[in-house]
């Protein structure tokens, strides 16, 4: 079994230089995925109505929903990024050293700043502009305060361990020992 890559309206998605791509993930269309990243199980990024880029280093974990509308939202995610098991990442763009938890859904237009970590079950409502190195919590999610040192590291952590892991995964450790 291999990862469903497919084009889309003329435009095939682009993968860098050592991305693992679960099995089972799928990527449609208008997609550029960075050097290192990390595509997990049942995870779907589909730019078939506008553009999505995925930056170098960045982990997208199991059950993600990655997607872009047709009215000009684009999706970025930046290098160094965690995005958390079960997120939506809608039409929305979250820069650099980011850490999105599990559950999270960022919607159309929002914009994370750089280093902000957004707690897992959080609504990034549409338009939302979170400012660099913020802690954000809560449904609607709203800035509680800084990032502090101990965040910071588990935002480094995530990247690092994630391009571990899926090197540990594209060198055959994953392999399945059934069928």
């Amino acid at each position: 079994m291999t990862a469903i890559v497919r084009g889309f309206g003329g435009v095939r998605p682009q993968i860098g230089r050592g991305v693992f791509l679960a099995e089972n993930c799928v990527v449609v269309g208008d997609v550029v995925i960075g050097d290192e990243s990390s595509i997990w199980y049942s995870t779907v990024l589909r730019g078939d109505v506008c553009a999505i880029r995925v930056g170098a280093r960045t982990n997208l974990q199991d059950g993600i929903v990655v997607h872009v509308t047709s009215s000009g939202f684009a999706t970025a995610i930046g290098d160094d990024c965690t995005i958390g098991h079960a997120a939506i990442v809608h039409a929305c763009t979250i820069e650099d050293h980011c850490l999105i938890g599990m559950g999270a859904t960022i919607l159309d237009g929002a914009r994370i700043g750089r280093g902000s970590l957004v707690g897992a079950g959080a609504l990034v409502t549409p338009g939302t502009d979170i400012p660099p190195d913020s802690l954000v919590l809560g449904a609607p999610a709203r800035v509680v305060r800084p990032v502090n040192a101990r965040e910071r590291e588990q935002i480094e952590y995530g990247a690092v361990h994630y391009v571990e892991l899926a090197r540990r995964y594209l060198a055959g450790d994953g392999e399945s020992s059934v069928g």
